[in-house]
């Protein structure tokens, strides 16, 4: 992610992140151990995380794990209404997974061999391929075992429960609940 090659700390933010006082953290700029820049205007100080990430090897420093250059889950949305799945790209974004949308179950099989997502959203009811048969083929698939199946559909409970007998991992009624769902998200991620 590009965000991420970009992501600035303050002067407090690193003295947390290190235990020590912020008036440290300004001697480290100051001096030239810590390479960061000033904002104009205010003169506060802000350390791009690759620098930050430097410092703390050059100086044998423990880094704190959200540090870490780990990248995020990846979720991929799949349904055939935009709308909706760019709703649910909102709430995995604020929960913190990269996303990808599919359109069809086709598009989605494509996806999911190329990009290897951890979570799968999935509407059942799509023309061509729907959600039943992206179901079987996906736990057909030995790659798959891990992906988290969660299927977001407008059918009724029995359709819902035959998703899950298939091998879906959760079953949501249209229209879910937003905050149901992140909470979702951000268990699967823990």
């Amino acid at each position: 992610m590009q965000t991420s090659e970009l992501k600035s700390f303050t002067s407090g933010e690193i003295a947390k992140f290190c235990g020590v006082t912020l008036r440290t953290v300004i001697r480290w700029i100051d001096s030239g151990k810590l390479k960061g820049y000033k904002l104009p205007g205010r003169g506060n100080n802000r350390v791009l995380q690759t620098d930050l990430l430097q410092f703390l090897n050059e100086h044998n420093m423990p880094i704190p794990s959200s540090l870490k250059n780990k990248e995020a889950p990846v979720v991929l949305i799949v349904d055939d209404e935009l709308s909706m799945a760019k709703a649910i790209q909102r709430l995995a974004r604020k929960a913190g997974l990269r996303s990808v949308i599919a359109e069809n179950g086709f598009q989605a099989g494509m996806l999911l061999n190329e990009h290897k997502p951890d979570l799968m959203t999935l509407d059942l009811s799509m023309p061509g391929l729907n959600g039943f048969e992206v179901i079987k083929h996906t736990r057909a698939n030995a790659t798959f075992d891990q992906l988290k199946i969660v299927v977001i559909s407008a059918l009724p409970e029995d359709k819902l429960s035959e998703a899950k007998t298939l091998g879906a991992n959760y079953a949501f009624p249209k229209p879910f609940e937003p905050h149901t769902l992140l909470g979702l998200f951000e268990s699967i991620l823990e």
